[in-house]
């Protein structure tokens, strides 16, 4: 019976550690691509690094979006300011349809402790038609995946990646 007990334990904590995971999305591990785009085991947008550090267009394309319009608030890197949550940090708990949630509909935190206030971005398009790439640009920070700064070198944009651009945003 004992034995049976000292299974039952080790079962448990190799589950645990499974379950704790840094990542609130799940293993970030490429289980698929599709033109250059990079999805995770459950689906989710996720990125791609080669041993050299050449990052996959979408992250790279994440980097650029994300200081265009994000690092004002949240600080350089992902890594916060003094009214802004770090998301770098968000990421390790946050799954990607809760970070899609905030970023569109946006969120207010506000009481006698808190006067935080994320605006909705459902409306602009520089955020919305990239919120894939910043949400992989981001997912790579959190893993410790790539360093702050702009990635040093990067794939080349994928043909679907230029239509994608010219339908959403309209510009061609």
């Amino acid at each position: 019976m004992k034995c049976w007990k000292f299974v039952l334990v080790v079962a448990a904590s190799v589950l645990a550690g499974g379950v704790a995971h840094a990542d609130g999305s799940g293993d970030p591990a490429v289980a698929s691509s599709d033109n250059g785009k990079y999805t995770d085991k459950d689906g989710n947008p996720t990125y791609k690094i080669s041993s050299d550090g050449m990052v996959d267009w979408y992250t790279f394309s994440g980097f650029r979006r994300y200081h265009s319009d994000c690092h004002v608030c949240h600080g350089p890197n992902g890594e916060g300011s003094t009214y802004a949550p770090a998301l770098a940090n968000s990421l390790k708990t946050l799954s990607y349809t809760d970070f899609a949630d905030v970023v569109t509909n946006g969120r207010k935190n506000v009481d006698a402790a808190n006067d935080k206030v994320m605006p909705s971005f459902a409306s602009n398009v520089n955020v919305m038609c990239y919120l894939d790439d910043i949400y992989v640009y981001l997912r790579a920070r959190a893993n410790d995946a790539i360093p702050g700064g702009r990635p040093p070198t990067h794939e080349d944009k994928p043909e679907t990646a230029k239509q994608a651009e010219a339908s959403c945003t309209g510009i061609k």
